[in-house]
């Protein structure tokens, strides 16, 4: 090949990715477009979609400024937040870090979720698990949720948000044990036994156990959000206003389910 030749290969090459990448993008785009379609398209509102923002390889997830409920680690490795003598309504989040709906999700709804955790309105209960079956999504999907299980629960929703942020482009490699432990630095997650832990896949029987807990629970598609056991509908899905009264209108009746009694010592995330 000639030096022509192979300057015209690296260019296509260079201007397919672009291209890919900008695909990428706007399917991104359009998850979070759909997640506001749900509550608007009844109402017949304007929609005004709220796009995932990228700086570079990080995404920028939307944050939330007050103060968070105490989390603790669960008997079967989910993580819960609430308020001290929050039993319910339980609000039960199955999500996969590599999964784009839930970035997108997590765009739109994650403040509403650590808001009604920290106003004692709801006990939120994180169920990482791994969706994905194909390659290389799979493995991704496996050493994050691994990793997500190895942190400590103190700091443990800081870091849920960095692995959103930093979530792989589609059909790549990505969330490598190396960029978890450095990552879980960044969220204030140090110490031997954390990378030694993420290494190790000391958690990934707990990874298959939440994954076959998801299955149990009808869980075929995320993100996938329960109020007291049940799916919830589009519009409380999509909009944070009709989560708010869905949750508001479950209040007062149901304990919480069998089987979520939360162990182990709260502690605030800093």
């Amino acid at each position: 090949m000639s030096k022509a030749e192979g300057q015209h290969a690296t260019h296509r090459r260079g201007m397919g990715g672009r291209t890919r990448a900008a695909a990428r993008q706007r399917r991104r785009r359009m998850l979070v477009v759909v997640l506001g379609a749900m509550a608007a398209a009844s109402a017949g509102v304007a929609l005004v979609a709220v796009a995932v923002a990228r700086s570079g390889d990080e995404r920028t997830v939307g944050a939330y400024k007050g103060a968070l409920a105490p989390a603790v680690r669960q008997r079967d490795g989910s993580i819960a937040m609430a308020r001290p003598g929050v039993t319910g309504p339980v609000l039960e989040l199955y999500e996969d870090f590599q999964c784009p709906a839930c970035l997108a999700l997590e765009e739109r709804q994650g403040g509403t979720l650590k808001e009604l955790a920290a106003e004692g309105r709801a006990k939120v209960v994180y169920r990482p698990f791994q969706l994905f079956q194909q390659e290389p999504l799979m493995s991704n999907s496996r050493r994050a949720a691994n990793a997500a299980a190895c942190a400590p629960a103190d700091r443990w929703m800081r870091y849920h948000d960095t692995l959103y942020t930093r979530q792989p482009e589609e059909g790549d490699v990505g969330f490598t044990n190396p960029q978890l432990i450095k990552w879980a630095g960044e969220a204030g997650i140090t110490g031997a036994a954390f990378t030694a832990c993420v290494r190790r896949y000391e958690r990934i029987a707990a990874v298959d156990e939440a994954t076959a807990h998801a299955g149990r629970a009808g869980v075929s598609a995320t993100p996938y959000l329960a109020l007291n056991g049940r799916k919830v509908d589009d519009d409380a899905l999509g909009s944070a206003d009709a989560l708010k009264e869905a949750v508001a209108k479950a209040a007062g009746g149901a304990p919480a389910p069998a089987g979520r009694r939360v162990t182990g010592r709260a502690s605030t995330q800093r």
